[in-house]
């Protein structure tokens, strides 16, 4: 008896923390979604096969708001649609099919439309809690929760333009471009595509639309940089990378910046090396016409070595978009 009462204690004890955990992480999640929800919107739009709507969110007070490519990027008749329906045109500023983003100006936003701050610092451990505020299907303004299931690279043996947040947040249609939150209402990403039948979901990180933006800002277009090198993976990892350059493209930057092949790579610009998955990530964050930075082991001297990134070479549409596999999100809206 004295055994049972004590299973009994325990057992009531943990359901009440458990009871608790859930309480406090509901209102946590609450929290995050009142502070946030006036800066989500719905975006409509029309393709060659007709209306289609995902969701998107104000960054600034001047109606500049981000959404999927899959939303924004090509895509005729771009309307706002705002919690208390209004509806509001806007345009395309700049949009990116290999990272899977859109930059839209909203006109004639209403004054005092809230926005969402962008973390500059974003925490992507595994097991980071996230809430992410969207419009699935045709249903209200909702929260998701999840957490950081890791930063991918690729999927399915298909590369992205730069390494995604995987989140085991549940999506449906509708919910593309949506907010990727950490649990103070920042945004860490977007979300560009689902998972396994929407069971988890992609999202690029904020600092790759940063990038997107700056570039807009300072040259009114994309400029991705390129640096002509092919890697390999080293036969012994030194100084924790095995990014070894096994070939360089004939006078292509790096050819000229004096990289040369058996090179182990450190870091390009202000990312460490670690992989040559870490290189094909880097290459991203160049800037055609910017110089950046080239740290190399060459036998055992490390040398810098100064680069400047040309224009990004075409590449087929098939190889510039998120992985084949990944699940589009938007919502196809029907016609009457």
């Amino acid at each position: 008896m004295r055994h049972f009462l004590r299973f009994f204690c325990v057992l009531f004890a943990s359901t009440t923390l458990a009871s608790t955990v859930a309480e406090s992480l509901s209102t946590e999640v609450r929290k995050v979604f009142d502070r946030c929800k006036g800066a989500v919107v719905k975006v409509e739009a029309t393709d060659r096969v007709g209306a289609l709507c995902g969701t998107g969110f104000f960054i600034d007070s001047n109606g500049t708001l981000l959404t999927s490519y899959s939303v924004g990027g090509e895509n005729t008749n771009l309307i706002i649609r705002l919690a208390n329906n209004t509806k509001i045109p806007a345009k395309c500023l700049v949009a990116d099919a290999r990272a899977g983003v859109a930059i839209l100006q909203a006109e004639k936003v209403p004054v005092g439309t809230p926005f969402l701050p962008l973390a500059k610092i974003a925490d992507l451990s595994v097991a980071t809690p996230v809430v992410a505020v969207a419009y699935p299907m045709d249903m209200p303004l909702t929260p998701a929760f999840g957490l950081v299931a890791g930063q991918e690279i690729k999927y399915q043996g298909r590369y992205f333009a730069t390494t995604h947040i995987r989140a085991s947040v549940p999506v449906q249609r509708g919910q593309s471009g949506a907010p990727l939150l950490n649990m103070e209402g920042q945004v860490i990403g977007v979300i560009t595509s689902g998972i396994d039948n929407g069971s988890a979901c992609f999202a690029l990180p904020i600092v790759a639309v940063e990038k997107i933006r700056r570039d807009y800002d300072n040259y009114g277009a994309l400029k991705p940089g390129w640096l002509g090198v092919k890697v390999r993976v080293a036969g012994t990892a030194l100084q924790g990378s095995s990014a070894e350059v096994d070939r360089l493209e004939n006078n292509a930057p790096a050819e000229q910046a004096g990289l040369q092949p058996g090179d182990i790579l450190l870091k390009i610009g202000k990312t460490a090396i670690h992989s040559p998955q870490d290189v094909f990530n880097a290459s991203f964050f160049l800037t055609a016409g910017e110089k950046t930075t080239l740290i190399v082991l060459r036998g055992d001297r490390e040398l810098t070595l100064q680069a400047a990134p040309g224009e990004r070479p075409t590449v087929e549409p098939a190889q510039s978009t998120a992985p084949a596999s990944v699940s589009d999100i938007i919502l196809r809206l029907r016609e009457h």
